[in-house]
């Protein structure tokens, strides 16, 4: 996945941000960061295919199928939290049996193994960010985009997602952040910094 020249600028005349250049590799986890207004969530969307920049490229490989983690997590209050890694496995073609193996394996990596069986309505904030992460790595995509994961947590809860982030590099993915947050950033391997690209 690469950035090439990519530029946003509203209809308006003002510049989100310019030039940005970025190869973002198999197994990485970048932090986009920036002041607020800076475009960050402009960014995600011009690397998730939303939104054209209006100048460069944002360049995917053939199949890359990009995956969107929004800031707040969802699931079916009274699904178990193994249902909900479990089912990109069984959308994938294994079996049950299979699947609730395979998810709980990715859950134990984010610190959920001992909630598998728990309703998600029962999960705390950090909980459920995680279990969003746990998701989308089951689902396999060649790019995971996570818009905001700490924004809304306190800091203990935040400290549990960020450990969450950090595992995420081992899923072979392309992982990018966008964050406010300094120990969000320090949780990923790069940073892409929106404020020198003005």
């Amino acid at each position: 996945m690469t950035l090439e020249g990519v530029g946003h600028v509203w209809p308006n005349g003002t510049v989100l941000f310019d030039r940005v250049d970025r190869a973002f590799a198999e197994g990485s986890v970048t932090a986009v960061v920036g002041p607020s207004g800076s475009g960050k969530s402009t960014l995600l969307a011009i690397l998730a295919g939303m939104l054209r920049p209006t100048r460069g490229a944002a360049v995917r490989p053939p199949g890359c199928r990009p995956l969107w983690v929004f800031q707040n997590p969802y699931g079916v209050a009274r699904r178990r939290v193994l249902d909900h890694v479990a089912l990109p496995f069984v959308a994938q073609g294994a079996d049950r049996r299979t699947a609730d193996v395979r998810a709980l394996e990715v859950l134990e990596r984010f610190g959920l193994g001992s909630r598998a069986h728990a309703r998600f309505a029962e999960l705390s904030g950090g909980e459920a960010q995680r279990l969003m992460l746990a998701r989308a790595i089951a689902s396999a995509p060649g790019l995971m985009l996570v818009d905001e994961p700490t924004a809304q947590l306190d800091r203990a809860t935040a400290i549990e997602v960020n450990r969450g982030i950090g595992a995420l590099a081992a899923s072979g993915t392309v992982v990018v952040v966008a964050t406010h947050d300094d120990a969000t950033r320090d949780a990923c391997d790069g940073v892409l910094d929106l404020g020198r690209y003005r």
